[in-house]
Protein backbone atom coordinates (compact mmCIF):
# COMPACT_ATOMS: atom_id res chain seq x y z
CA UNK A 1 0.00 0.00 0.00
CA UNK A 2 1.25 3.53 -0.74
CA UNK A 3 1.58 5.89 2.22
CA UNK A 4 1.48 9.72 1.22
CA UNK A 5 4.58 11.40 1.80
CA UNK A 6 2.58 13.64 4.26
CA UNK A 7 1.81 11.02 6.43
CA UNK A 8 2.59 11.85 9.76
CA UNK A 9 3.23 9.46 12.66
CA UNK A 10 3.23 9.54 16.51
CA UNK A 11 5.57 9.23 18.66
CA UNK A 12 4.53 5.83 19.68
CA UNK A 13 4.33 4.71 16.13
CA UNK A 14 8.07 5.93 15.59
CA UNK A 15 9.32 3.50 18.32
CA UNK A 16 7.77 0.89 16.22
CA UNK A 17 9.30 1.92 12.93
CA UNK A 18 13.11 2.63 14.49
CA UNK A 19 13.62 0.82 17.29
CA UNK A 20 13.97 3.64 19.46
CA UNK A 21 12.50 4.51 22.80
CA UNK A 22 10.49 7.45 23.13
CA UNK A 23 12.60 8.71 25.34
CA UNK A 24 15.81 8.63 23.32
CA UNK A 25 13.46 10.69 20.50
CA UNK A 26 12.41 13.11 22.49
CA UNK A 27 16.26 13.54 23.69
CA UNK A 28 17.15 13.32 19.76
CA UNK A 29 14.52 16.93 19.84
CA UNK A 30 16.18 18.45 22.77
CA UNK A 31 19.42 17.91 21.13
CA UNK A 32 18.57 19.64 18.16
CA UNK A 33 19.07 16.91 16.05
CA UNK A 34 15.99 15.69 14.96
CA UNK A 35 13.07 17.77 15.35
CA UNK A 36 8.88 16.93 15.56
CA UNK A 37 7.35 17.86 11.85
CA UNK A 38 4.07 19.00 13.96
CA UNK A 39 2.40 18.71 16.96
CA UNK A 40 -0.84 17.87 17.91
CA UNK A 41 -3.40 19.86 19.47
CA UNK A 42 -3.04 18.15 22.74
CA UNK A 43 1.06 19.18 22.34
CA UNK A 44 1.71 15.25 21.07
CA UNK A 45 4.50 14.88 18.83
CA UNK A 46 4.34 13.86 15.35
CA UNK A 47 6.90 12.49 12.48
CA UNK A 48 6.76 12.19 8.64
CA UNK A 49 8.75 9.62 6.81
CA UNK A 50 11.62 12.16 6.32
CA UNK A 51 12.42 12.64 10.09
CA UNK A 52 11.96 9.08 10.78
CA UNK A 53 14.54 8.46 8.20
CA UNK A 54 16.59 10.87 10.38
CA UNK A 55 15.93 8.97 13.32
CA UNK A 56 16.87 5.86 11.54
CA UNK A 57 20.30 7.60 10.66
CA UNK A 58 21.16 8.76 14.18
CA UNK A 59 20.30 5.52 15.83
CA UNK A 60 22.77 3.45 13.50
CA UNK A 61 25.35 6.01 14.15
CA UNK A 62 24.94 5.91 17.89
CA UNK A 63 24.41 2.50 17.86
CA UNK A 64 28.34 2.61 16.22
CA UNK A 65 29.33 4.74 19.61
CA UNK A 66 29.27 8.00 17.28
CA UNK A 67 29.03 11.07 18.98
CA UNK A 68 26.77 13.53 19.06
CA UNK A 69 28.58 16.25 17.61
CA UNK A 70 29.54 13.98 14.48
CA UNK A 71 26.15 12.71 14.45
CA UNK A 72 24.74 16.50 13.98
CA UNK A 73 27.17 17.37 11.25
CA UNK A 74 26.05 14.91 9.56
CA UNK A 75 22.71 15.89 9.94
CA UNK A 76 23.13 19.62 9.05
CA UNK A 77 25.08 18.61 5.96
CA UNK A 78 28.64 20.15 7.11
CA UNK A 79 30.48 16.99 6.39
CA UNK A 80 29.56 13.82 4.46
CA UNK A 81 28.46 10.61 6.53
CA UNK A 82 31.60 8.78 4.54
CA UNK A 83 34.15 11.50 6.58
CA UNK A 84 32.10 10.78 9.57
CA UNK A 85 32.77 6.84 8.96
CA UNK A 86 35.96 7.20 8.23
CA UNK A 87 37.16 9.06 10.69
CA UNK A 88 35.12 7.19 13.60
CA UNK A 89 36.55 3.54 11.94
CA UNK A 90 39.65 5.34 13.07
CA UNK A 91 39.24 5.64 16.39
CA UNK A 92 37.23 2.18 16.55
CA UNK A 93 40.83 0.37 14.92
CA UNK A 94 42.76 2.74 17.64
CA UNK A 95 40.79 1.18 20.43
CA UNK A 96 40.38 -2.10 19.42
CA UNK A 97 44.16 -2.12 19.13
CA UNK A 98 44.70 -0.72 22.25
CA UNK A 99 42.15 -3.40 23.86
CA UNK A 100 44.46 -6.26 21.93
CA UNK A 101 47.39 -5.24 23.84
CA UNK A 102 45.68 -4.86 27.03
CA UNK A 103 44.57 -7.94 26.74
CA UNK A 104 47.81 -9.90 25.97
CA UNK A 105 49.33 -8.17 28.88
CA UNK A 106 46.43 -9.34 31.05
CA UNK A 107 46.78 -12.78 29.63
CA UNK A 108 50.81 -12.83 30.40
CA UNK A 109 50.04 -11.74 33.99
CA UNK A 110 47.38 -14.36 34.73
CA UNK A 111 49.36 -16.96 33.17
CA UNK A 112 52.11 -15.61 35.83
CA UNK A 113 51.80 -14.02 39.03
CA UNK A 114 51.67 -10.54 37.99
CA UNK A 115 53.33 -7.64 39.91
CA UNK A 116 52.83 -3.85 38.81
CA UNK A 117 56.55 -3.72 37.80
CA UNK A 118 56.03 -7.12 35.59
CA UNK A 119 52.24 -5.54 34.35
CA UNK A 120 54.53 -1.69 33.50
CA UNK A 121 57.03 -3.41 31.92
CA UNK A 122 54.46 -5.57 29.66
CA UNK A 123 52.71 -2.68 28.50
CA UNK A 124 55.63 -1.42 27.42
CA UNK A 125 56.79 -4.82 25.76
CA UNK A 126 53.52 -4.92 23.67
CA UNK A 127 53.40 -1.13 22.50
CA UNK A 128 57.02 -1.01 21.30
CA UNK A 129 58.07 0.63 18.06
CA UNK A 130 59.12 -1.53 14.98
CA UNK A 131 62.20 -0.32 15.54
CA UNK A 132 62.75 -0.80 19.09
CA UNK A 133 61.90 -4.60 18.49
CA UNK A 134 64.28 -5.34 16.34
CA UNK A 135 66.74 -3.70 18.91
CA UNK A 136 65.43 -6.23 21.20
CA UNK A 137 65.68 -9.12 18.53
CA UNK A 138 68.95 -7.94 17.24
CA UNK A 139 70.33 -7.90 20.93
CA UNK A 140 69.44 -11.18 21.96
CA UNK A 141 70.77 -12.82 18.53
CA UNK A 142 74.04 -11.27 19.08
CA UNK A 143 74.10 -12.33 22.81
CA UNK A 144 73.35 -16.16 22.41
CA UNK A 145 75.83 -15.86 19.16
CA UNK A 146 78.60 -14.39 20.14
CA UNK A 147 81.01 -17.52 20.34
CA UNK A 148 79.91 -18.91 17.56
CA UNK A 149 82.44 -19.11 14.42
CA UNK A 150 81.19 -17.57 11.25
CA UNK A 151 81.07 -21.39 8.96
CA UNK A 152 78.48 -22.11 11.93
CA UNK A 153 76.68 -18.72 11.95
CA UNK A 154 75.68 -19.32 8.75
CA UNK A 155 73.52 -22.52 9.37
CA UNK A 156 71.46 -20.95 11.94
CA UNK A 157 68.14 -19.77 10.18
CA UNK A 158 67.57 -16.00 9.89
CA UNK A 159 63.95 -15.63 11.33
CA UNK A 160 63.19 -12.59 12.87
CA UNK A 161 59.55 -11.35 13.75
CA UNK A 162 57.63 -9.04 11.79
CA UNK A 163 54.53 -8.02 13.62
CA UNK A 164 52.11 -6.76 11.42
CA UNK A 165 50.41 -2.89 11.27
CA UNK A 166 47.14 -4.68 12.63
CA UNK A 167 47.85 -7.76 14.50
CA UNK A 168 45.53 -10.51 15.24
CA UNK A 169 45.30 -11.24 19.74
CA UNK A 170 46.95 -14.53 19.15
CA UNK A 171 50.66 -12.52 16.99
CA UNK A 172 50.28 -10.05 20.12
CA UNK A 173 50.35 -12.80 22.69
CA UNK A 174 53.18 -14.45 21.21
CA UNK A 175 55.14 -11.17 20.92
CA UNK A 176 54.70 -10.94 24.22
CA UNK A 177 55.73 -14.45 25.38
CA UNK A 178 58.55 -14.08 22.55
CA UNK A 179 59.73 -10.25 24.24
CA UNK A 180 59.98 -11.57 27.85
CA UNK A 181 62.00 -14.52 26.84
CA UNK A 182 64.51 -12.37 24.89
CA UNK A 183 64.77 -10.41 27.97
CA UNK A 184 65.40 -13.85 30.14
CA UNK A 185 68.86 -14.24 31.04
CA UNK A 186 68.06 -18.13 31.54
CA UNK A 187 66.37 -18.30 28.81
CA UNK A 188 69.75 -16.54 26.88
CA UNK A 189 71.94 -18.75 28.39
CA UNK A 190 69.75 -21.87 27.34
CA UNK A 191 70.01 -20.66 23.88
CA UNK A 192 73.22 -19.92 23.46
CA UNK A 193 74.55 -22.89 25.17
CA UNK A 194 72.25 -25.56 22.74
CA UNK A 195 73.78 -23.33 19.56
CA UNK A 196 77.49 -23.99 20.78
CA UNK A 197 76.98 -27.57 21.29
CA UNK A 198 75.05 -28.14 18.16
CA UNK A 199 77.07 -25.79 15.93
CA UNK A 200 80.19 -25.04 17.82
CA UNK A 201 81.02 -28.38 18.94
CA UNK A 202 81.24 -32.16 17.08
CA UNK A 203 79.85 -33.52 14.73
CA UNK A 204 78.11 -30.25 14.36
CA UNK A 205 81.56 -28.45 14.38
CA UNK A 206 82.78 -30.70 11.00
CA UNK A 207 79.56 -29.48 9.47
CA UNK A 208 80.20 -26.20 9.06
CA UNK A 209 83.44 -26.85 7.57
CA UNK A 210 84.22 -24.99 4.29
CA UNK A 211 84.40 -28.59 2.39
CA UNK A 212 81.36 -29.95 3.49
CA UNK A 213 79.30 -26.72 3.39
CA UNK A 214 80.49 -26.46 -0.30
CA UNK A 215 79.46 -30.38 -0.71
CA UNK A 216 76.30 -29.80 0.00
CA UNK A 217 75.32 -26.46 -1.54
CA UNK A 218 76.74 -28.36 -4.88
CA UNK A 219 77.70 -31.65 -5.52
CA UNK A 220 75.81 -33.02 -2.14
CA UNK A 221 72.69 -31.19 -2.79
CA UNK A 222 72.19 -32.15 -6.82
CA UNK A 223 72.64 -35.71 -5.97
CA UNK A 224 70.10 -35.63 -3.34
CA UNK A 225 68.01 -33.88 -5.47
CA UNK A 226 67.86 -36.77 -8.33
CA UNK A 227 67.88 -39.40 -5.88
CA UNK A 228 64.99 -37.86 -4.48
CA UNK A 229 63.35 -37.49 -7.79
CA UNK A 230 63.89 -40.98 -8.56
CA UNK A 231 62.23 -42.09 -5.54
CA UNK A 232 59.23 -40.27 -6.11
CA UNK A 233 58.99 -41.17 -9.82
CA UNK A 234 58.78 -45.12 -8.38
CA UNK A 235 62.69 -46.02 -9.50
CA UNK A 236 64.04 -49.36 -7.53
CA UNK A 237 66.77 -49.06 -4.86
CA UNK A 238 68.62 -51.60 -7.01
CA UNK A 239 67.85 -49.83 -10.06
CA UNK A 240 71.08 -49.34 -12.59
CA UNK A 241 70.94 -45.77 -12.58
CA UNK A 242 69.91 -45.07 -8.74
CA UNK A 243 72.94 -47.57 -7.94
CA UNK A 244 75.66 -44.95 -10.13
CA UNK A 245 73.64 -41.82 -8.18
CA UNK A 246 74.36 -43.57 -4.78
CA UNK A 247 77.76 -44.51 -5.35
CA UNK A 248 78.58 -41.47 -6.89
CA UNK A 249 77.32 -40.08 -3.10
CA UNK A 250 79.55 -42.24 -1.05
CA UNK A 251 82.21 -41.21 -3.23
CA UNK A 252 81.83 -37.67 -2.40
CA UNK A 253 81.49 -37.69 1.36
CA UNK A 254 84.14 -40.29 1.33
CA UNK A 255 86.42 -37.58 -0.26
CA UNK A 256 84.69 -34.29 1.44
CA UNK A 257 85.35 -36.04 4.93
CA UNK A 258 88.32 -37.12 3.88
CA UNK A 259 87.80 -40.79 4.52
CA UNK A 260 88.14 -44.46 2.52
CA UNK A 261 85.05 -45.00 0.44
CA UNK A 262 85.38 -48.93 1.63
CA UNK A 263 82.03 -50.92 2.82
CA UNK A 264 82.10 -49.87 6.17
CA UNK A 265 81.79 -46.60 5.30
CA UNK A 266 78.70 -47.78 3.51
CA UNK A 267 77.61 -49.43 6.26
CA UNK A 268 77.45 -46.81 8.57
CA UNK A 269 75.51 -44.31 5.90
CA UNK A 270 73.37 -47.01 4.86
CA UNK A 271 72.58 -47.38 9.04
CA UNK A 272 72.40 -43.58 9.22
CA UNK A 273 69.52 -43.27 6.21
CA UNK A 274 67.64 -46.12 7.27
CA UNK A 275 67.12 -44.43 10.42
CA UNK A 276 66.65 -41.15 8.91
CA UNK A 277 62.73 -40.48 10.60
CA UNK A 278 64.15 -41.44 13.96
CA UNK A 279 67.38 -39.25 13.26
CA UNK A 280 65.18 -36.11 12.40
CA UNK A 281 62.40 -36.49 14.93
CA UNK A 282 64.51 -37.06 17.62
CA UNK A 283 66.55 -33.65 16.79
CA UNK A 284 63.39 -31.68 16.37
CA UNK A 285 61.95 -33.09 19.27
CA UNK A 286 65.10 -33.09 21.38
CA UNK A 287 64.09 -31.23 25.15
CA UNK A 288 67.34 -28.47 24.47
CA UNK A 289 66.07 -27.63 20.88
CA UNK A 290 62.12 -27.46 22.23
CA UNK A 291 63.03 -25.18 24.94
CA UNK A 292 65.70 -22.50 23.06
CA UNK A 293 65.86 -22.68 19.64
CA UNK A 294 62.60 -24.44 18.51
CA UNK A 295 60.26 -22.06 21.16
CA UNK A 296 62.24 -19.16 19.10
CA UNK A 297 60.84 -20.47 16.06
CA UNK A 298 57.34 -21.26 16.98
CA UNK A 299 56.89 -18.01 18.65
CA UNK A 300 57.68 -15.89 15.52
CA UNK A 301 55.69 -18.16 13.15
CA UNK A 302 52.72 -17.62 15.15
CA UNK A 303 53.94 -13.39 15.02
CA UNK A 304 54.50 -13.75 11.93
CA UNK A 305 51.72 -15.57 10.47
CA UNK A 306 54.01 -18.21 8.75
CA UNK A 307 54.05 -22.25 9.05
CA UNK A 308 57.36 -22.77 11.61
CA UNK A 309 60.65 -23.24 9.66
CA UNK A 310 60.73 -27.20 10.92
CA UNK A 311 57.04 -27.61 9.52
CA UNK A 312 57.52 -29.29 6.51
CA UNK A 313 60.85 -30.97 8.11
CA UNK A 314 58.59 -32.63 10.88
CA UNK A 315 55.87 -33.64 8.32
CA UNK A 316 58.17 -35.53 6.06
CA UNK A 317 60.24 -37.37 9.13
CA UNK A 318 56.69 -38.25 10.60
CA UNK A 319 55.05 -39.34 7.17
CA UNK A 320 55.62 -43.10 6.85
CA UNK A 321 55.08 -43.15 2.79
CA UNK A 322 55.85 -40.44 0.51
CA UNK A 323 53.33 -38.37 -1.79
CA UNK A 324 52.07 -35.55 -3.72
CA UNK A 325 53.22 -33.29 -0.29
CA UNK A 326 57.03 -34.65 -0.35
CA UNK A 327 58.72 -37.39 1.06
CA UNK A 328 58.23 -39.59 3.87
CA UNK A 329 61.83 -39.62 5.39
CA UNK A 330 61.25 -43.61 6.66
CA UNK A 331 60.12 -44.59 2.87
CA UNK A 332 62.95 -42.80 1.64
CA UNK A 333 65.43 -43.31 4.46
CA UNK A 334 65.35 -47.10 3.98
CA UNK A 335 65.44 -47.24 0.21
CA UNK A 336 68.85 -44.74 0.39
CA UNK A 337 69.67 -47.37 2.40
CA UNK A 338 69.10 -50.06 -0.07
CA UNK A 339 70.73 -48.35 -2.67
CA UNK A 340 73.74 -47.57 -1.01
CA UNK A 341 74.50 -51.23 0.27
CA UNK A 342 73.46 -52.13 -3.70
CA UNK A 343 76.35 -50.05 -4.41
CA UNK A 344 78.91 -51.88 -2.72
Amino acid sequence: MHIPEDTLYSIGEVTLRTGLSVSAIRYYADEGLVQPTDTTDGGHRLYDLDAIARLELVRTLRDLDTGLDHVRRVLAGTTSLRDVLAEHLDVIEKRTTDMHAKRAVLRALVRQEGTAERANLLRKLVTMSDAERQRLVDEFLDDVSARLPKEALDRIPDVRPVLPPDPAPEQLDAWVTLAELLRDDRFREATRSYLHATYAEFPGSEMSTPPVQEFLHSAGGDLMSKLTAAHQAGFAADDGQVVSLAAELVDQLAHTFGVAADDDLRERLAARYRDLDTITLEALQDAEYTATQGRYFELISIINGQPHPDAALLDSARRAQSNADGPGFRDLGRWLSAAILAAR
